[in-house]
């Protein structure tokens, strides 16, 4: 990371104090010269979060128009009026920004009302927020000229927070609520820890807490947390369960088949996390046609009646590969929570999902035992649910195999990475062969 010149970092270490007394009448004359202003679609926030010494400096930049209720003071015929507009901002930012930022130090709340050390008026061409030394001294450098013609809602505002915190060694999380900004705010924060590398994260509406260096166990709370609402939320993986279960009931007899299920999403998924999947874009569409092709068959398998224990968990561990990539699709864009902890996430990840497999499991047997037992002969409800989940399966095939007919596809040029990589799929291809057949031989031995 580049440093300033000693005058720079004078200035950004110790930013000019504003004169943050508050401007009621303003605030409460200049609306009623005009009604709100309309919630814009889509907001973009940019951060940038540094803890230094017992100072944690937070650098917020969103788009005027974002911060509604407020009548800016205009000039001529509808400029922005900057000189009497930036008094305003000190509390604007407090009202709109940092009441709705919640920042933990440690297992402490800081407090929701800090320093506001600078604030301005920028526009939009301005680039300044592409590292956190520029928007520093951006922030904090001279205000546009008081004769700038611009409109109000074709600016930006940047503002400067000073919380006070013990140590910036310490373990820092925020929680930032700026959804009320607009229709669809996308948050994009990089914390700089002291002496370590730029953390990047990027998020959409509300994220809940978010630990900017979680430990191994935050991070793996999380992602079981995660795994777990995953498997309730798909539709299609619960389908598959629910093809699994219907032919045998036995809660027993099914653990070592969800189990091989779990094994096989849990390679592929550590594989793709890793980069050594596939990067097409034809990929995750062939991927769900894939997915949508495992329901069909186990559906059809139900209802010929040709399911058996031993051959389901070969079947559901074939299948699971497949739906392991389904998983890194999910999980993509929830992996920057994981710190440096990728790994311990992944598995934390899986074992979510195995739990919410098993209480599927616990649910749907005895539904099925009490449905067999009081509604319909077991060999006729087989038939009669294995049909209404291949419908579904078959028009999800449909669907989806004529999204993936629009990609053209094109086999890759046989370069020494693509030959690295085939090999080593190949390679992992002739271990689980290996394992599957040594598993099957026991299976069969006397």
């Amino acid at each position: 990371m580049t440093t300033l010149p000693a005058a720079s970092d004078r200035r950004i270490a110790n930013p000019p104090p504003i004169n943050n007394l508050p401007h009621i009448l303003l605030f409460l004359v200049l609306p009623l010269c005009a009604g709100a202003h309309d919630i814009p679609n889509d907001v973009t926030v940019q951060m940038f979060l540094k803890p230094e010494g017992q100072h944690l400096n937070l650098l917020v930049r969103v788009p005027l128009r974002a911060v509604r209720d407020i009548v800016f003071p205009e000039r001529g015929p509808g400029y922005l009026d900057i000189a009497r507009t930036e008094p305003l901002l000190p509390d604007a930012c407090t009202q709109w920004l940092s009441d709705f930022i919640e920042l933990y130090e440690d297992q402490t709340r800081l407090p929701n009302k800090p320093r506001v050390a600078a604030a301005r008026i920028s526009l939009e061409s301005d680039k300044s927020f592409e590292s956190y030394e520029q928007a520093a001294a951006h922030i904090t450098g001279p205000s546009l000229p008081a004769d700038t013609n611009v409109v109000w809602n074709q600016t930006l505002l940047d503002v400067w927070f000073d919380y006070p915190i013990r140590s910036d060694r310490s373990a820092f999380a925020i929680h930032p609520e700026l959804g009320r900004l607009g229709l669809r705010v996308v948050t994009a924060l990089r914390f700089l820890p002291p002496g370590g590398a730029v953390r990047a994260f990027e998020f959409t509406g509300d994220p809940g807490l978010v630990r900017l260096d979680p430990r191994w166990h935050q991070a793996a709370i999380r992602f079981v947390h995660q795994g777990f609402l995953h498997i309730l939320d798909g539709t299609d993986h619960l389908l598959f369960l629910l093809c699994l279960v219907i032919p045998f009931r036995s809660f027993r007899a099914l653990v070592p088949v969800v189990t091989s299920f779990t094994v096989a999403h849990s390679i592929t998924l550590i594989a793709s996390a890793y980069d050594l999947g596939p990067g097409a874009l034809w990929f995750p569409p062939l991927i769900e046609t894939l997915i949508a092709v495992s329901i069909v068959y186990m559906a059809l398998e139900n209802i010929v009646g040709g399911a058996s224990l031993h051959r389901r968990w070969m079947i559901a561990f074939g299948f699971g590969l497949v739906h392991g990539f389904g998983f890194s699709f999910a999980l993509r864009q929830t992996l920057q929570f994981a710190g440096s902890h990728l790994l311990a996430s992944l598995l934390s990840f899986n074992v979510g999902v195995e739990l919410g497999q098993l209480l599927v499991l616990l649910v749907l047997i005895p539904l099925l035992e009490l449905c067999f037992r009081f509604v319909v002969a077991e060999r006729m409800g087989t038939i009669i649910l294995s049909a209404l989940v291949a419908h579904t399966g078959w028009h999800w095939m449909l669907d989806r195999a004529d999204r993936l007919s629009r990609y053209h596809f094109q086999w890759p040029v046989w370069t020494a990475a693509v030959v690295v990589s085939a090999m080593r799929w190949a390679m992992v291809a002739a271990i689980l062969a290996a394992a599957v057949w040594l598993v099957r031989r026991r299976k069969t031995a006397p």
